[in-house]
This record gives C-alpha cells, sequence and structure tokens, in this order.
C-alpha cells in the first residue's frame, strides 16, 4: 500500500521534472510553463510541509494544539507574486518576439542543413 507522502513526493518530484524539462526547451513559451510549474511545485511542498492538523486552533485559542498559519500565508503571498512575475516573464517574451521575430530564448533561429547539403552528405557517405 503507498503511504500519503510517497503519493505526495512523487507528484512534487514529477512535476519538478516537467518544469525543469521544459526550462530547457529552446523556445519562450515552454520556458513560461516550466518556470510556472516549478513555482506551483514549490508551493505544494511548502504547503505540505506545514502538516495538516485535526481539531487545532487556527491561531489563539483555549486548546494544547495550535496550527502553524505561516505556510499557508507563504504559499498565499507566493501565489500572487507568481501569478505576476509570470505576467511580466509573458510580456518580457512578447517583446523579444516582436523585437527579433524570433520565440527562441537567444533570440536566434538554430541553423539546419538544407534538404540538398542533407542529400549530398548521404551520397558521400555511400
Amino acid at each position: 500500500m503507498l503511504s500519503m507522502e510517497f503519493l505526495l513526493a512523487s507528484g512534487i518530484g514529477l512535476v519538478t521534472a516537467a518544469g525543469i524539462y521544459l526550462l530547457l526547451r529552446g523556445r519562450t513559451f515552454p520556458v513560461v510553463i516550466g518556470l510556472s510549474l516549478i513555482g506551483y511545485a514549490v508551493n505544494v511542498f511548502i504547503f505540505v510541509m506545514g502538516r495538516l492538523w485535526f481539531d487545532a486552533n487556527p491561531i489563539l485559542g483555549s486548546g494544547d494544539l495550535l496550527a502553524d498559519p505561516l505556510p499557508q500565508a507563504l504559499v498565499l503571498t507566493a501565489i500572487v507574486i507568481g501569478f505576476a512575475t509570470t505576467g511580466f516573464v509573458i510580456e518580457l517574451a512578447l517583446r523579444s518576439h516582436h523585437e527579433s521575430g524570433s520565440d527562441h530564448v537567444d533570440g536566434h533561429e538554430p541553423r539546419r542543413a538544407s534538404p540538398r547539403v542533407q542529400n549530398d552528405s548521404k551520397k558521400e557517405s555511400s
């Protein structure tokens, strides 16, 4: 039987791996999506570290058990900042595409050999 900790850790790892894969792409839109995925993974990680409390007062109360509100506050703040940052990065990507005419991260389309050059190289190797 799989534990909830294993499932959460695997889910966070999978989202992080997908984010890193997208960050390493050459186009700007996958890079923006990758940054967002890594931000979501970090938010879930911080939220999970706060643990789930049962029958605990949020901040003040008469009981002995008090829940920690700091992870929820951190995640809420990170969501707002992440949304603003994502909007800013999308605007930068659109501006870069408008000025350079390419949506590659470095601003240049990769060089590809023309079909004629590829056919000539195959003939030479035969």
